[in-house]
């Protein structure tokens, strides 16, 4: 039977060693040693012994810009949910590496920290797209974008958390469920009505418009090139 790869056995030596011994008292060599490997090989996978906790952040933000690059302003809130599902499919995918990471983290206050402003930068991320897609550069309307990107965050989190600690069984169906919240708290901007360019506007003002609304929705973004 072939060895898993050097990543894999990296980050299954580093957290074992942080269970046995502390992060703090792990070092890059201990985790090389552990992982059978040179120090040349770890520093070409991690970048840092942090890194080798956290999910590969900036790959994931690719993915979600590459995604919402395909919307069109009619279905940009369906690119939105399309790519908190993505992320938490990844955690999904990671299985036990997430939960032990989640442990870790709610232990250690400087990869606390780190996790704060990963979540930052998607903040950021949805924050831009969405002002961007409201087409209004009025403050109020910046204050609707951040308010509303921070609840697509807090959103995805909240599914996340409770399938971490074991409390969800369908963690996608609860995602989707959450961003229906989310996509009801938040009108669609009127300016977009006024922009004559034969798009097509959704109001949300209820979790029952949102159920109706959702096979029009999908047929749109399943008629999207690149979906």
């Amino acid at each position: 039977m072939s060895k898993p790869p050097a990543r894999m056995r990296l980050a299954d030596a580093a957290f074992a060693l942080f269970d046995e011994r502390g992060y703090d008292q792990t070092t890059v060599d201990d985790i090389a040693e552990r992982a059978g490997v040179g120090r040349t090989t770890f520093f070409r996978h991690y970048r840092s012994k942090e890194a080798v906790i956290f999910p590969d952040h900036d790959r994931l933000l690719e993915l979600i810009k590459d995604r919402l690059a395909t919307s069109s302003n009619s279905t940009a809130l369906v690119a939105v949910s399309d790519t908190v599902r993505l992320v938490l499919l990844h955690y999904i995918d990671e299985g036990d590496l997430a939960r032990r990471r989640y442990a870790l983290t709610s232990k250690v206050a400087a990869l606390r920290d780190r996790e704060i402003a990963s979540v930052a930068r998607y903040q950021r991320l949805f924050r831009e797209f969405i002002a961007n897609w409201m087409g209004d550069p009025t403050e109020s309307a910046s204050l609707r974008a951040e308010l509303m990107a921070a609840s697509v965050v807090a959103a995805h989190n909240h599914v996340l958390r409770r399938w971490l600690r074991g409390e969800s069984s369908d963690p996608v169906a609860e995602v989707d469920a959450a961003m229906r919240e989310v996509l009801a708290l938040f009108p669609a901007p009127n300016s977009l009505a006024e922009t004559g360019r034969g798009t097509t506007v959704v109001a949300f003002r209820s979790g029952q418009d949102i159920d109706a609304l959702l096979p029009a929705l999908r047929r749109l973004v399943e008629d999207e090139p690149g979906h």
